[in-house]
């Protein structure tokens, strides 16, 4: 553990900026929260990418989003295998311990993780089909999609598709996890599909119904 060192100085700048301003005009709230424990009302899951920024989009205070990110916004199958699933996991906490009523997947415009299951699926990333690649065996979560856009020419809209699919792929994964089917069909919780344009600010929904998004 010799190799961890303290924080940088402009972290640490940072912190003590917010301890003095809004964490000072907002203590009673934060100590509620700490005595009182976590309600969140829905839980978001969106990508690692830095560019997305769920509580800024939606306006969200400390406490009001259980939020879980991962490489490219993906729920992995229903595997109760024994192994590590940190997102399998943060989802049974979220639905079976919090009870949220409402569960968003949060896609969004150039990602790199769909960027590269594009490369990989295409032969173009062989570093990604080695087994000990994290990055590839995840993004296998998403290969199954690929055959939907890969004779799309335009490499702008064949990555936009591939993105809204991640979110796709998600809900249905979603749907086999049995507390999850549990909670919907009990009316305790509602799935939301979300793709957010990072440049121009836009957000769309899913609609099964049309198989297609829309503007929010």
């Amino acid at each position: 553990m010799h190799r961890v060192k303290p924080l940088p100085s402009y972290l640490v700048q940072r912190y003590h900026g917010w301890k003095a301003t809004t964490y000072q005009e907002n203590r009673s709230w934060y100590r509620r929260l700490a005595t009182e424990g976590q309600r969140p009302r829905a839980m978001v899951i969106s990508c690692c990418d830095s560019r997305v920024h769920i509580t800024s989009i939606f306006g969200a205070d400390q406490g009001e989003f259980f939020i879980h990110r991962n490489i490219a916004n993906l729920v992995p199958p229903y595997e109760p295998d024994g192994d590590h699933h940190g997102t399998s996991a943060a989802v049974e906490y979220a639905v079976t311990v919090l009870k949220v009523s409402q569960l968003i997947v949060m896609g969004h415009s150039q990602c790199g993780g769909i960027q590269g299951c594009i490369e990989m699926c295409k032969g173009n990333a062989p570093e990604l089909e080695k087994k000990n690649s994290f990055v590839g065996r995840w993004m296998d979560i998403l290969r199954p999609k690929y055959d939907l856009v890969a004779d799309m020419d335009d490499r702008v809209e064949q990555a936009r598709a591939l993105e809204k699919q991640s979110v796709i792929i998600s809900l249905e994964n979603l749907m086999d996890f049995p507390f999850v089917v549990e909670a919907v069909d009990n009316g305790e919780l509602t799935l939301h599909g979300l793709w957010n344009e990072i440049g121009k600010g836009e957000l769309e929904y899913y609609d099964h119904a049309s198989g297609g998004f829309h503007p929010v």
